[in-house]
């Protein structure tokens, strides 16, 4: 048995996808879990209830914890800490793995590639919080209490993802007739992680017993892409002409004052004013595996986006 805390977010799709191959049974967890392989089982539960968390872990041999939580700074600070120590103990007692899904917002502002080795410096009050936890869980793995490990990917994109920056910013304002956006720089070379890439590498580490006690770059594409390059590319998928409409901090700013998410979203814009380039060929090496290109994952995008429409 192998569990996903955080079932039906965009990473847990993909992942239930890929482990369906490699485990007989996927016990799926949230507050509201629906199955993605037809011999899943559900669970529901609340991660910030520790009793709940344990009886979701009880019995699993490898925990994924992919779970999503409101874009506030102020739900981290009080609640992903809690959830950690929840998980922790909950495979401590179950003698289970556990795989935690993070981001890189720990780095801080990295003049340069960001690896495995890159290390805590956080410029964002989101940033500090995965800080700690990403500290709490593999201090338990050096004193030898837990077997566990780390795997982060960059912002991600991917077929029916509408959470992400992508289709919010570019592929649902192409879908409709309208001129892509970006924020930040235009210029900066940015990088993504497919979301199917994603889910395939988190199920591969899972499984391989000398993948963990350790922190891995999930597989992404090591194409130096811009703001520019990205959106030209998705208006090529749909025969559409280059436009592009930049929205920098200030207008963040003000817009912020008006959707909440963007308001929040004003700490992070360092992500998106200089590069940022994620390398994930420790897992590249590790696995022999290549990621999807930008071109054929963004044509799968606005297939994927013209097919609901």
């Amino acid at each position: 048995m192998q569990t996903i805390l955080g079932a039906n977010g965009a990473i847990a799709r993909e992942l239930s996808k890929h482990l369906a191959g490699l485990t007989d049974k996927v016990r799926q967890v949230s507050r509201n879990p629906a199955p993605v392989n037809a011999t899943d089982e559900v669970m529901r539960a609340d991660l910030l209830n520790a009793e709940e968390v344990r009886k979701a872990v009880e019995g699993s041999e490898v925990t994924y914890l992919v779970a999503g939580l409101k874009y506030d700074h102020r739900v981290w600070q009080d609640e992903w800490p809690r959830i950690m120590r929840h998980v922790i103990d909950a495979c401590k007692s179950a003698g289970s793995k556990l795989v935690f899904f993070d981001n890189v917002y720990a780095y801080g502002l990295v003049r340069g590639v960001m690896t495995e080795e890159t290390p805590y410096n956080p410029c964002s009050r989101k940033g500090e919080v995965r800080a700690r936890i990403a500290t709490d869980l593999m201090d338990e793995v050096k004193a030898g209490n837990l077997q566990a490990m780390i795997v982060r990917g960059a912002d991600f994109y991917g077929p029916q993802v509408p959470l992400s920056l992508i289709y919010s910013t570019v592929v649902e304002p192409l879908l409709k007739g309208n001129k892509p956006q970006w924020i930040g720089n235009p210029k900066a070379v940015h990088t993504f992680t497919y979301t199917p890439d994603a889910g395939h590498a988190v199920a591969v580490l899972g499984n391989t017993p000398s993948a963990y006690n350790q922190v891995w770059h999930a597989l992404s594409s090591h194409e130096r892409i811009t703001g520019e390059d990205l959106v030209r590319m998705a208006c090529e998928a749909v025969g559409r002409p280059y436009g592009l409409q930049r929205v920098p901090k200030l207008g963040v700013r003000v817009l912020g004052l008006f959707v909440p998410v963007l308001k929040e979203f004003v700490e992070m814009m360092y992500q998106f004013e200089e590069d940022y380039f994620f390398d994930s060929s420790k897992f590249q090496k590790a696995f022999n595996l290549q990621p999807t290109s930008y071109r054929d994952g963004i044509s799968q995008v606005m297939k994927a986006g013209l097919a609901v429409k």
